[in-house]
C-alpha cells in the first residue's frame, strides 16, 4: 500500500520494528511514574514537577544540542545514546525494586534519562534522512514514525494499566529495561551510510550562533516554531493533568487512567495515519492552524464533559489535533530546512516541543492547585483558540505583503 511505502527501506524497516518493541515499555514506565508519584504526594503539582524535571534538559540544552550533531554522524550517536537509556531504565527498576524510590530520586533519574534523551531525539530525527533512500518519502517516513510512537502509546498504557493494578509498578520499569535489548540489535543489523562532506566544521559555540541566523532568515519556518512554543506552554501540556481527571473527575483508578492514555494514543495514531497520507505539495501551515483550533476546541469540550465515554472521546480529539499540529511542523522542517542547518534547526523544534512543555506542566499543576481541573482545562483550550486565531492572522498578513511586494 503507498501509505506503508517507506518500509521498503530495509534500514527504516529495522528502525520501526525496533522503536515499536522499545516505545511499548516506554510508556509503561511513563504511566507508572505518572501513577506512582501522584499516589505517593496526591499532588498536581509535584506531578508536574516531576515531568519538569525530566523535560528541562530538552529545553537547555536542544539547541547546543542540534550544533553538536550537525558535526557527528548521526548513527553512532543514536546507538550510544539507547545504551545510556537502557542504564538509565535499569537503575529505576532496580530503585524500585528496593523500594527507595523519592520524588527527589525519581526526579534525578527522570533529568538523567532528559539529558541522554535530548542526545537521542536529535540524533534520531537527523538520521531519518538517512534511513530512506528516496528523500520524497520521507514525509511518509515522519508520519509512519508517528504512527508507531501513537500506536505504542495507545497499547502500552492499555497493558501497564493492567501491570499495575496487578503486579506494581516493579513490573512496569521491568520490561522498559528489557525492551531496549530489540532496539540494539536492529540498529547493529543497519547498514547507514552517512555522508561526512554534510558535516559541519565550526565550534559549537559558532555553530549556534549560525542556526539561530538561519532561522531569522527563514520566518516561514520560525513562524511555526512561535507556535508550537505557545502550545507547549498552554495546551499541550494537559497530559499532564490526565491522571487528576481519571481520579478527581471521574472517580476512577490506575486501569481509568490508563483508558485516557489510551484514549489520546488512538487519537495521535488516527492523526498520524492521517498525516502519511499526506500528498506532496499539500499546504502543512494551513495543518497546523486547522490543527491548533481543534485542540482548543476539544479541550473546552473536554472540562465539559461530565461522562466518562465523552471525556474520553474529546481526549482523543485533543490528542489527534496535537498529533497533526506536532507532525505538520517536523514535516515542514525536515523537508524545508537546508541539511547542513537540519539538525539545529530540529533543535529549536525540540525545544519549542520537548523544551517549553515542562514549563507548561508546572504552571498547569499550579493552576491547576489555585482554580482547579476543570477551570484549568478551559484556560488551556481557550488559549490554543487565541494560539489559532493569532496564526490566521499572521498567514493573511504574511500572504497580503507578498502581493503587494509583486505589485
Amino acid at each position: 500500500m503507498d501509505i506503508f511505502r517507506s518500509l521498503s527501506y530495509p534500514n527504516f524497516r529495522l528502525h520501526v520494528i525496533g522503536q515499536a518493541i522499545s516505545l511499548l515499555g516506554t510508556w509503561m514506565q511513563r504511566i507508572a511514574i505518572s501513577w506512582m508519584v501522584y499516589e505517593m504526594t496526591n499532588s498536581v503539582f509535584w506531578l508536574g514537577f516531576v515531568q519538569f524535571i525530566a523535560l528541562l534538559p530538552s529545553l537547555i540544552l536542544s539547541p547546543f544540542v542540534g550544533s553538536f550533531v550537525d558535526k557527528h554522524r548521526k548513527y553512532k550517536l543514536v546507538f550510544l545514546t539507547q545504551i545510556g537509556l537502557m542504564i538509565q531504565a535499569g537503575v529505576l527498576t532496580l530503585v524500585v525494586g528496593l523500594q527507595l524510590q523519592t520524588v527527589f530520586i525519581l526526579s534525578m533519574l527522570g533529568f538523567l534519562q532528559g539529558v541522554i534523551s535530548a542526545f537521542d531525539v536529535l540524533g534520531r530525527q537527523s538520521l531519518m534522512i538517512s534511513l530512506v533512500d528516496n528523500k520524497r518519502d520521507l514525509p511518509n517516513a515522519i508520519a509512519l514514525n508517528s504512527s508507531i510512537f501513537n500506536a505504542a502509546r495507545m497499547v502500552g498504557p492499555a497493558i501497564g494499566g493492567i501491570l499495575l493494578t496487578k503486579y506494581g509498578e516493579f513490573v512496569c520499569f521491568g520490561i522498559n529495561f528489557i525492551s531496549f535489548v530489540p532496539v540494539i540489535i536492529c540498529l547493529l543489523l543497519m547498514r547507514v551510510t552517512e555522508d561526512p562532506s554534510k558535516l559541519i566544521k565550526e565550534s559549537n559555540w559558532r555553530a549556534l550562533i549560525e542556526g539561530f541566523s538561519y532561522l531569522r532568515r527563514s520566518p516561514h519556518i520560525a513562524s511555526l516554531i512561535v507556535v508550537l512554543v505557545f502550545s507547549s506552554l498552554f495546551v499541550i501540556p494537559y497530559t499532564s493533568l490526565l491522571p487528576a481527571v481519571a481520579k478527581d473527575l471521574f472517580l476512577g483508578d490506575e486501569s481509568t487512567f490508563s483508558w485516557f492514555e489510551s484514549a489520546a494514543g488512538f487519537g495521535a495514531m488516527i492523526g498520524a495515519i492521517n498525516m502519511a497520507r499526506l500528498k506532496t505539495g499539500e499546504n502543512l501551515r494551513y495543518r497546523v492552524l486547522f490543527s491548533a483550533f481543534l485542540m482548543g476546541t476539544a479541550l473546552c469540550l473536554l472540562a465539559f464533559a461530565r461522562f466518562l465515554p465523552l471525556a474520553l472521546a474529546f481526549t482523543m480529539m485533543v490528542a489527534f489535533a496535537m498529533m497533526m499540529q506536532n507532525s505538520s511542523i517536523n514535516t515542514y522542517i525536515q523537508t524545508h530546512a537546508v541539511p547542513s542547518y537540519r539538525a539545529r534547526v530540529i533543535g529549536y523544534y525540540v525545544m519549542a516541543f520537548q523544551g517549553v512543555a515542562p514549563i507548561g506542566t508546572l504552571l498547569v499543576g499550579a493552576m491547576a492547585e489555585y482554580i482547579g481541573i476543570k477551570s484549568t482545562l478551559y484556560v488551556m483550550g481557550a488559549a490554543g483558540i487565541v494560539i489559532a486565531l493569532s496564526f490566521y492572522t499572521y498567514l493573511r498578513l504574511h500572504i497580503h505583503r507578498r502581493l503587494f511586494k509583486k505589485i
